[in-house]
């Protein structure tokens, strides 16, 4: 088994409608031709991270039961990408027309207002069912934080080229997957939480199977394979982002997704339930 368990496949006349007009936002993207810059990639950030609150809520049961299997997994990424793409075209043609000074503004300031509203809603909502413990959700932002700076210093003293032409999008993707790495552990670890990502589990197991476990816990193997991946992985796109920067962020950007939503899923759902 590969994919992770929890996969839902929600109703064709929802899936077709949703596959339609992602494949149209898709279309007027690739046809408008938006740069795609460092900025760009953290403006989407907040849409990273506005979908792993959407499938939080999910979980909370905060949806009517009509459209609750639009935020299943994996049609929530459907849901956030096609509600991200029309944001960005939006503030391609307010650009365009002079009433926003960048892109990347309007699509981070639309992402970070949705992932505001959408988050304070179940932290409310914790806070009402007194299921709000914020404490170790935010010891794992802090230790991803630390490490994240760590590695990005290593891989900046020892591979400058690939520090200074990936910039801040390959930084992007080390702290995702950072932080992916830290929250799967401590929630293993420390609270308990079970891992239904079959590759994931089995590095888990890994872990706990070394005599350090007993000491140390099973998650520092997952939190040391992910962040060298990560690395690995920016190390890997130096001279596709060098010689074809749009597509090389644009990539690296879906990357860092893979990395950021689980991550951001992770400490949402340990703080409220």
């Amino acid at each position: 088994m590969v994919l992770p368990e929890g996969f839902v496949v929600p109703p064709w006349y929802m899936v077709v409608p949703a596959v339609v007009i992602l494949g149209g936002v898709i279309a007027l993207l690739w046809a408008i031709e938006p740069p795609v810059t460092d900025r760009t990639v953290l403006a989407f950030a907040p849409w990273m991270m506005f979908g792993a609150t959407l499938h939080v809520l999910y979980k909370m049961s905060a949806f009517p039961p009509t459209i609750e299997p639009l935020f299943t997994a994996p049609m929530v990424y459907v849901v956030t990408a096609i509600i991200a793409g029309l944001a960005w075209i939006v503030g391609v043609f307010l650009h365009v027309g002079g009433l926003q000074p960048t892109i990347p503004r309007f699509v981070g300031v639309a992402g970070t207002a949705f992932f505001t509203v959408f988050t304070m809603f179940a932290l409310f909502q914790s806070i009402q069912t007194g299921t709000f413990e914020p404490f170790w959700p935010v010891i794992t932002v802090v230790v991803a934080g630390i490490v994240t700076a760590l590695a990005w210093l290593a891989l900046s003293l020892w591979f400058t080229d690939v520090a200074a032409t990936t910039s801040t999008t390959g930084a992007l993707v080390v702290f995702a997957h950072t932080l992916d790495g830290v929250t799967t552990a401590v929630g293993y670890d420390v609270l308990g939480a079970g891992e239904n990502v079959p590759l994931s589990l089995l590095l888990l197991e890994a872990g706990e199977a070394l005599p350090t476990a007993e000491y140390v816990g099973a998650g520092w193997l997952f939190v040391l394979v992910k962040v060298a991946l990560a690395l690995v992985i920016v190390g890997l796109f130096r001279e596709y982002v060098a010689d074809r920067p749009q597509q090389g962020r644009t990539v690296l950007a879906l990357v860092a997704a893979v990395g950021l939503g689980p991550a951001v899923h992770n400490v949402l759902l340990f703080t409220v339930m």
